[in-house]
């Protein structure tokens, strides 16, 4: 089991190459990148190894990758990165119907070639819109999956509830194509709106006992990846949500 803390929870410290100082102390030795910690790689990469630090995965912009691919191996390379998630699309740029979503999904398995011949796995991070049903009755997620068979998944589980669906149902469906997790909770209803209705994890309305054994269930070799999209104290969210892991861990079986 890889636990692993996504860097996007933390983009309000002011000071991101002193917080990696502050995660081994939290019980936190991975981390999950995004663009916000990559304006520097080679540097990253010496506070990284200062700190004990090591980032086995990142999110990657579609766009990034389509712009100028060497430049986000470099990236990748620089960092140690073994495996890559394209996290977002705008809504402006999302798909609306199944032949849109094929096309997206022919981008996605070209990106997953061409990082799988620099022995770099690459997949999909998911938010709510690929579980909203389309006009023609098919779930975006589903075409994704079937059109791009090289690509693998990162399942935002709480995304999945966001989107009305049963995260559960996803997790047997592609639990062969599964790569990391995103752990993160959802608040009571009409709490915590300063927070956009995240929480620590533990806090919430999720069972993440039952997530975390479906999804140990399906592998062994999963990043389980801390994430709070707003969080309202960074450090305080990070460091109860690694302790809440750890003890909903030891409570699940192989």
């Amino acid at each position: 089991m890889t636990l692993a803390l996504q860097l996007y929870s933390m983009r309000d410290c002011s000071d991101q190459i002193a917080l990696l100082g502050h995660l081994p102390a939290m019980g936190i030795t991975k981390i999950e990148g995004y663009g916000g910690v990559y304006g520097d790689p080679t540097a990253y990469r010496a506070a990284m190894e200062a700190n004990g630090i090591s980032m086995p995965s990142g999110h990657m912009g579609l766009d990034d990758i389509e712009a100028d691919f060497d430049a986000t191996m470099h990236i990748v390379k620089t960092l140690g990165i073994g495996r890559v998630f394209a996290p977002y699309l705008e809504e402006n740029d999302r798909p609306t119907t199944a032949a849109g979503y094929t096309d997206l999904a022919r981008q996605l398995n070209t990106a997953a070639t061409r990082y799988a011949d620099h022995g770099i796995s690459f997949g999909w991070h998911n938010h709510d819109f690929e579980f909203m049903a389309l006009a023609d009755g098919s779930t975006p997620l589903d075409i994704l999956m079937e059109k791009a068979p090289d690509i693998t998944w990162e399942a935002d589980l709480a995304w999945i509830v966001r989107g009305g669906r049963d995260p559960l149902e996803f997790i047997q469906r592609y639990g062969g194509r599964l790569s990391a997790i995103h752990v993160k909770d959802i608040a009571e209803n009409g709490t915590n709106l300063d927070e956009d209705g995240w929480c620590d994890l533990g806090a919430g309305t999720m069972d993440w006992a039952a997530l975390l054994q479906a999804c140990r269930n399906q592998s062994s070799d999963l990043i389980y990846a801390l994430e709070h999209d707003k969080p309202s104290d960074p450090i305080g969210y990070a460091t109860r949500s690694a302790a809440a892991f750890k003890t909903l861990w030891e409570n699940t079986h192989d």
